[in-house]
């Protein structure tokens, strides 16, 4: 069948470590193959053989019936494969149209000269197609991640692949934008092009999969029709058992106020923000990309100095000017971007969980390793980090392990007040049930949490209230008992 692709009996093994057992799936022209799994099942390390990243030990490709050897990622570009991959890959200093047209720059008559121009216009039609509200000018540095995940798909898109694969490609996304990257792959799907979709999110799933194939430490356990696969069946494959009780069921009863915001304001546009969270509470904050929910939370924790306005802890007034004073205050931050900003993926795990803490536990002066591995394993066990040993790298963990690393951090740091920026972005089913109970549990303590999220239905599962931003300022502050979804996302989007 022209277009149709193969992948057959596929391994790959890393030193001890089999990530591809024998998986074999096909994809045909005009369809979307959904790829499920929990992290580490080998969604991913599949794709990258098929993209020539990694070369399979053993197994064969077919492409339109012919079969093919990828031993580099540009041989697989060649023959009309394109990757857009779930972690970013793009030159942050570059602007946005110089990322997109890397590597093959459109060139003017005159040799040797770029034409600039016209990138910038090509780039300005695409968007314009798309939907997409990008300056082909801006740095990639000074876009949010959803826009740099825009970039990605721009990337992809202008490459007249016939085969795309769609890594998490939602997970940066605001609601909009991911309905729009909805119409994109109908479009796409329409043009019978082949679109191999990876996503934790079941919802999107079912909306846009053909088929589903459902990978299991490293093996195909499920494959069929997406018409024939209910959500249930396809988590309960994903991870060999039932997930009941998927958020957890908590009794609510704050105590008194243990952080109050007064009218703050940034230089990243946030204007007039007041609320308040008490001791034993989770509050949630929705808005749509740019609203100002991250540019709110590195306000409070000193990333970004705020302009106006005052905050008060315990009811105590308190300045914070950096990072480090939030940290002696009790104040934690779990940034949405865990590898860009949150973690030191090639340093062990235990340098990355004391980094900020050596105060804390008395090593002001001097490193005591001995005390370090024990109290990292202790933290480590608390939050089920599932490592080889502390001393490995955190790039060695799953994005879900990752994600319970930074909070181990912060239980380690005796935080008071913590801010979960999208705590489970880009981790899977079982991963986002277990980071919902160590939220849950941390406010049966009597700690504050401020949780960001795009997910309106994990705002719901585990929020007592939900504040709601608009353009930089606060238009919302509702009970989650007595609110719905449909109310939340009016007051995000619509202008009063």
């Amino acid at each position: 069948m022209v277009g149709e692709l193969k992948m057959q009996n596929i391994v790959k093994t890393f030193g001890p470590v089999t990530a591809l057992r024998d998986v074999t799936f096909t994809a045909g022209p005009g369809t979307v193959h959904a790829l499920c799994g929990e992290n580490g099942a080998g969604k991913s390390t599949l794709m990258k053989v098929l993209a020539g990243v990694f070369p399979p030990d053993s197994g064969e490709i077919f492409l339109d019936g012919h079969k093919r050897i990828f031993t580099h990622p540009r041989q697989a570009l060649e023959a009309g494969i394109s990757m857009l991959y779930q972690e970013l890959d793009l030159a942050e200093h570059l602007t946005v149209y110089e990322n997109i047209f890397l590597g093959r720059e459109m060139r003017k008559k005159v040799p040797f000269v770029i034409d600039r121009r016209a990138m910038i216009n090509q780039t300005l039609q695409n968007c314009k197609r798309y939907g997409f509200d990008l300056d082909p000018e801006a740095t990639i540095r000074s876009l949010t991640p959803g826009q740099c995940q825009i970039v990605e798909l721009l990337k992809a898109l202008m490459k007249n692949a016939r085969v795309i694969v769609m890594d998490e490609p939602t997970s940066s996304l605001s609601e909009g934008e991911a309905v729009q990257l909805f119409k994109i792959v109908h479009q796409l799907r329409k043009l019978r092009l082949t679109i191999i979709y990876i996503s934790h999110r079941m919802e999107e799933v079912k909306i846009l999969a053909d088929q589903i194939s459902v990978l299991r430490d490293g093996a195909v356990v499920a494959a069929g029709s997406a018409s024939q696969m209910d959500i249930p069946t396809v988590v309960r494959h994903m991870a060999g058992r039932e997930l009941k009780d998927y958020y957890p069921v908590r009794t609510s009863n704050p105590g008194p106020t243990l952080f109050e915001a007064n009218h703050l304001s940034s230089e990243e546009g946030i204007r007039d923000i007041s609320f308040s969270i008490r001791c034993g509470e989770i509050v949630g904050m929705a808005g749509l990309v740019g609203a100002g929910r991250s540019e709110t939370a590195r306000a409070i924790f000193g990333i970004r100095p705020l302009t106006g306005g005052s905050i008060r802890l315990n009811g105590r007034p308190v300045k914070i000017r950096r990072p480090s004073k939030a940290i002696k205050k009790g104040i934690a931050y779990l940034t949405e971007d865990r590898k860009r900003s949150g973690l030191c993926t090639i340093l062990p795990c235990s340098w990355n969980m004391t980094l900020p803490n050596y105060p804390r536990i008395g090593m002001r002066l001097l490193l005591n390793l001995h005390k370090e591995q024990k109290l990292c394993r202790s933290y480590g066990e608390k939050v089920a980090v599932k490592w080889a040993s502390p001393q490995a790298p955190v790039c060695s963990l799953s994005g879900g392990n990752q994600q319970k690393l930074l909070i181990g951090r912060w239980l380690m740091a005796r935080s008071e007040f913590l801010i979960f920026d999208e705590p489970t972005r880009g981790i899977d089913v079982g991963a986002k049930k277990e980071v919902y109970h160590l939220l849950t549990e941390l406010a049966a303590e009597g700690k504050g949490v401020l949780m960001i999220s795009s997910e309106l239905p994990e705002l719901f599962g585990i929020c007592d209230r939900i504040l709601v931003m608009r353009r930089g300022r606060l238009v919302g502050d509702l009970n989650t008992r007595d609110t719905s979804p449909e109310k939340v996302m009016h007051l995000a989007a619509v202008e009063e």
